[in-house]
């Protein structure tokens, strides 16, 4: 009968990925062994052992068995001898390190066989990548989820500080402005990022060189969300990428206010921004949230506009009120459809300074500043900041709902 069983793999001697592959290989190729699922790779500093030795590159892995314990744990250090392991100094550095961490539901506290691994749940190097693959899994001596030892084990600044590190985020249109903003944000959180652009991978390629600044992953991933198949494309690509996203922040729209698209007639604008603020937000809103309310959980946060309910005069208040207010509505059935597992909310921004606001006349400088309670435009790092707060543990209670971030704007 076989049982599941999930393996911690790490290397900080030579061609750490290759030696993490041919490890992974060799198990495949033995009899009674199969690996259904591999984590990406994570580089992590050591922890313990001699000073001066490299960075380690971990992964995780999980193995359909007929072998028993006993017997895996002896592959295990097979494989080991077979890749150059040498057994020196205690917690020295390595060519390959393969430990058994579960082995089904089993408990085994023997002399030569220990499971769950003793030491699993306090370690971040071992759970961050088991996350990936085994988030729901229940360790049978703690009796909680691997996502939950997760978040324990995360020292209590990380907690505070970075308390989204172990997440993956995907930010629709955040190349520039208020999505790379809140890309960025997530970032400093702790959040491993995928950077979404249309058209400006040279943007999109140094947004995620600064992510990646902050100690997180990050790649940019291009998608045409006018299309459907676009649509389609760029949320298959962020799972294989990543096997999972747990935030997705809608923030692509279409930009009808400068460049040569502000002379477009209004029939024009109108096409544009149902096809990218609508049908966009809404199909890929639906896609995501039913991988995330299969995967047990997940947060999607859309993008709409303070003026939406109340209305702006002129034919960009038209535009945005009736396609602002069609997400709004939307954001608010989706989180019905799929609570308890997905959260789903939606941001209004009010007049937040970007590339309209920059060059905006003085007579809408002067309104700007009129209608909002706090006298000043809002920046794309305000609408950030709260998006941050949205997506985290912190709002675990908050679902369907509309925060506005305009200054405490008043018409």
């Amino acid at each position: 009968m076989s049982v599941t069983a999930y393996i911690a793999l790490g290397s900080n001697l030579g061609d750490r990925a290759e030696l993490l592959r041919r490890a992974l290989q060799a198990l495949q190729e033995r009899p009674g062994i199969e690996v259904t699922q591999v984590s990406t790779f994570h580089e992590t500093e050591p922890v313990g052992g001699p000073p001066g030795q490299g960075a380690y590159l971990n992964a995780a892995a999980r193995l359909k068995t007929d072998l028993a314990p006993s017997q895996l744990l002896c592959a295990l250090l097979e494989v080991e001898t077979q890749l150059g392991r040498v057994r020196g100094e205690r917690d020295g550095p390595r060519t390959i390190d393969l430990d058994l961490l579960l082995y089904g539901d089993l408990v085994c506290d023997a002399q030569d066989l220990i499971v769950p691994h003793p030491r699993m749940h306090e370690r971040l190097f071992v759970l961050q990548p088991l996350d990936e693959i085994a988030a729901g899994v229940v360790h049978p001596l703690q009796g909680v989820t691997i996502r939950e030892l997760l978040k324990k084990a995360q020292p209590s600044f990380r907690r505070s500080e970075r308390e989204l590190t172990g997440l993956r985020a995907l930010v629709t249109g955040s190349s520039s402005g208020i999505g790379k903003a809140i890309a960025l944000e997530l970032a400093g959180a702790g959040a491993d990022v995928l950077v979404h652009c249309r058209r400006s991978v040279a943007a999109a390629d140094q947004v995620s060189e600064s992510i990646r600044s902050l100690g997180v992953r990050s790649k940019v991933l291009q998608a045409d969300l006018k299309d459907s198949k676009g649509c389609r494309t760029l949320v298959a690509e962020a799972w294989q990428e990543w096997s999972r996203i747990d935030i997705w922040v809608n923030n692509a729209g279409a930009d009808t206010l400068t460049g040569e698209a502000a002379a477009w007639p209004f029939e024009l604008k109108l096409v544009e921004l149902l096809a990218v603020d609508v049908t966009a937000t809404m199909l890929l809103s639906r896609e995501v949230g039913s991988l995330m309310k299969n995967q047990g959980e997940g947060v999607i946060l859309n993008m709409g506009w303070d003026q939406a309910e109340i209305g702006m005069e002129g034919d960009s208040g038209q535009l945005f009120a009736a396609s602002k207010a069609a997400v709004i509505a939307f954001s608010k059935s989706l989180a019905l459809t799929l609570g308890p597992e997905v959260r789903v909310n939606c941001l209004a921004p009010g007049w937040i300074r970007t590339a309209w606001g920059e060059k905006a006349s003085k007579a809408w400088q002067a309104r700007v500043l009129r209608e909002t309670v706090l006298q000043r435009w809002g920046t794309p790092e305000d609408v950030a900041r709260a998006a941050r707060w949205l997506v985290s543990p912190a709002a675990a209670f908050i679902t369907g709902q509309v925060i506005r971030v305009n200054g405490g704007a008043v018409r």
